[in-house]
């Protein structure tokens, strides 16, 4: 019966992205971003139930994928393809462009199960962190409309989040093996920061955040290098 819960867990995200889906083509993009953090709860918590009742599966792999591909693939397409839509340049076909970041999530996701590299930590921006910045700009878009509803910044962040999910940039993981500060600290630092932000920006923050995220990243995995390579030649 156990080995059932994470699944079960997996297929709430999936659902809750479905109805996300649903808000997002209606126009309802602030509704459909709830629903987007619902599923990434339920995308953290699938992981973590896993691994504590020691029941993880290929199936469960594969499902986490393919709930992952509707919650943090398609849904942050169409609401980029809303967006789109509204701008300050109107054209029948543009908005389509929106539908790129669903493609490098595809490819972002089937990268992920086939390389052997990010087991512990990422290769590339995870789905869900870029898809909870694509959820911000609705929010973002009230207090600053004609800076989001700019046409050429909606293409560029598409393009740049497009090649950030399938580049070559490694990005720790925030899942936790223990709550030790001496393996977790860049995390805690991370989530501290994120957390101030927040408090201070509300949904302005997020866009901070993941620059925020990139940055800590590099620089935790450059200093891992630098010490890994004094290491060898002492």
């Amino acid at each position: 019966m156990k080995r059932h819960i994470p699944n079960a867990i997996t297929c709430a995200n999936l659902f809750s992205g479905c109805i996300g889906i649903v808000f997002a083509f209606k126009g309802d993009l602030q509704i459909a971003a709830y629903f987007v953090i619902l599923s990434g709860i339920f995308d953290f918590f699938d992981g973590m139930v896993a691994r504590l009742l020691n029941v993880k599966s290929a199936i469960g792999k594969d499902l986490d994928s393919l709930a992952d591909m509707v919650s943090f693939g398609f849904l942050p397409g169409v609401i980029m393809f809303s967006l789109l839509k509204v701008s300050d340049y109107t054209s029948a076909y543009l908005p389509y462009l929106g539908f790129l970041i669903t493609i490098f999530s595809a490819l972002r996701l089937a990268k992920f199960n086939n390389d052997q590299r990010q087991t512990e930590d990422f290769i590339g921006l995870n789905t869900p962190m870029n898809t909870l910045f694509i959820c911000s700009l609705p929010y973002i878009y009230n207090d600053y409309p004609a800076i989001i509803g700019s046409t050429i910044l909606l293409v560029a962040i598409t393009a740049i989040t497009s090649f950030l999910l399938i580049s070559e940039i490694k990005i720790f993981s925030l899942k936790f093996s223990d709550l030790s500060w001496a393996k977790n600290k860049i995390k805690f630092i991370f989530l501290i920061l994120s957390a101030a932000l927040i408090a201070v920006l509300q949904f302005v923050a997020i866009p901070f955040i993941l620059v925020l995220y990139i940055a800590l990243s590099v620089l935790h995995f450059k200093q891992s290098a630098h010490h890994t390579t004094s290491e060898l030649n002492s």
